[in-house]
């Protein structure tokens, strides 16, 4: 259960980053749209296998989801 929980850890600390980097938003503001995101939510449960994503594609999704306004991960 560690490894899954760093994965996590890992892919939020990489969508918070790319927020702050890519959209110029104070990390304080980036953190809070990671940690209130439906894709944070399902990223957190391990049940839904988002932590063995990429941390570009969950970044994709968080992008979708801010477009949209609700999370949708299509299948491939």
């Amino acid at each position: 259960m560690y490894k899954v929980k760093a994965l996590i850890e890992g892919v939020t600390q990489d969508v918070i980053a790319y927020l702050v980097e890519e959209d110029n938003a104070p990390i304080e503001k980036a953190m809070e749209i990671m940690y209130n995101s439906e894709v944070f939510n399902k990223l957190s449960d391990s049940g839904t296998g988002l932590y063995r994503e990429s941390s570009a594609y969950v970044a994709a999704l968080l992008k979708d989801e801010l477009a949209k306004g609700s999370f949708m991960q299509e299948e491939v």
